[in-house]
């Protein structure tokens, strides 16, 4: 049996049981609050409990390492869309340690690719149409100098409201703790004590 069959038979119990109505809610987050985040698997359940954070709460958008790689992509537009027509008043952006993005290699992405079935055609092709797979795939060296770019990219997009903050925070993906990067009410990294 696969993992389809599997979702599909514990749904028809969810949906029997009744299980959704502890989760009932609406599309507008409670909390006013939207978080980007990186979709490692040891996030899931972690991420929000570590932030306090319950169904209803937050928009939750996750992509490989947090990253925002276009500022007209899908990530910043679902951005835009929260803050506009769902309420949200502050962001987050939350990267973790131990990333699978860190130092990611394009090119073994490629290789990884090409054993799985595509062409070295295709890549060329791609490439000769004035697609940077390099850069496109490329991950970050330093978490913190990630989060640090999103939350300036999210900042100066043309689209954002200048009065909502943009956090920035880094999570251990084993004790949860959060690291402050950006603090979106200053601006600025926290004050060292």
């Amino acid at each position: 049996m696969g993992v389809l069959n599997t979702i599909l038979e514990h749904n028809r119990s969810f949906v029997e049981n009744r299980e959704y109505e502890q989760f009932k809610t609406d599309k507008f987050p409670d909390k006013g609050l939207a978080v980007l985040a990186c979709m490692d698997a040891r996030l899931v359940e972690l991420l929000p409990k570590a932030m306090g954070l319950k169904n209803g709460d937050a928009k939750l958008i996750k992509n490989a390492g947090a990253l925002i790689t276009h500022p007209w992509g899908s990530v910043m537009r679902s951005l835009i869309v929260a803050v506009y027509e769902l309420r949200a008043e502050e962001i987050c952006v939350v990267a973790h340690r131990d990333c699978g993005m860190r130092a990611i290699d394009p090119n073994k992405i490629l290789t990884h690719a090409t054993e799985r079935g595509i062409s070295e055609d295709t890549i060329h092709t791609l490439r000769n149409a004035g697609i940077d797979l390099d850069n496109w795939l490329k991950g970050f060296d330093n978490v913190s100098d990630s989060v640090r770019h999103s939350v300036q990219t999210i900042r100066n997009h043309p689209l954002m409201p200048k009065d909502i903050p943009i956090h920035g925070m880094v999570i251990h993906p084993s004790t949860g703790r959060l690291e402050l990067i950006i603090d979106g009410y200053t601006g600025k990294p926290p004050v060292q004590e």
